[in-house]
């Protein structure tokens, strides 16, 4: 694997959108029936935290967040395409995210995910992430896992 760069940016970035779009297609065969509830709450129109990950010059992976309330972030978008998995990108993505987040004086973050999405899961239970009462859409839905950190 070729040298990473990673880049801040809004979800203007045509990468980002792209990157997206092989993550709505992921989950809409990992949610099955339940990827229209899901997507709902997935749109990226006016997300201004967006990171992507390149290797050379391909992106190959993204995450974003957005303020939930003066406090805290909601993680959204993470992605990683599925030839580079297993190679740590995702952990790089889920660090920069939290640091930009601390550094716009957030102090915790918080995300979803679905039950399907077991390395995602793992992924954040190993970065420090605990599960919590699901919020917000989330709240009743037992596909759901909520999880948060102290950043």
């Amino acid at each position: 694997m070729s040298v990473l760069t990673k880049i801040r940016t809004t979800s203007d970035n045509d990468d980002f959108k792209n990157l997206v779009v092989l993550l709505d297609a992921f989950l809409k065969i990992t949610d099955g029936d339940d990827h229209a509830f899901y997507d709902q709450y997935n749109q990226v129109d006016a997300i201004k935290n967006v990171v992507v990950i390149y290797s050379a010059d391909e992106p190959i992976g993204c995450g974003a967040f957005k303020a939930y309330d003066s406090t805290t972030v909601e993680l959204k978008r993470m992605f990683v395409k599925e030839e580079f998995r297993g190679k740590g990108i995702a952990s790089i993505l889920l660090t920069e995210l939290e640091l930009w987040a601390k550094e716009n004086h957030f102090t915790h973050c918080i995300l979803e995910t679905g039950i399907r999405q077991t390395s995602a899961i793992a992924l954040y239970l190993r970065s420090a992430y605990n599960v919590i009462p699901n919020y917000g859409p989330y709240e009743n839905v037992t596909e759901s896992v909520c999880m948060k950190k102290e950043i």
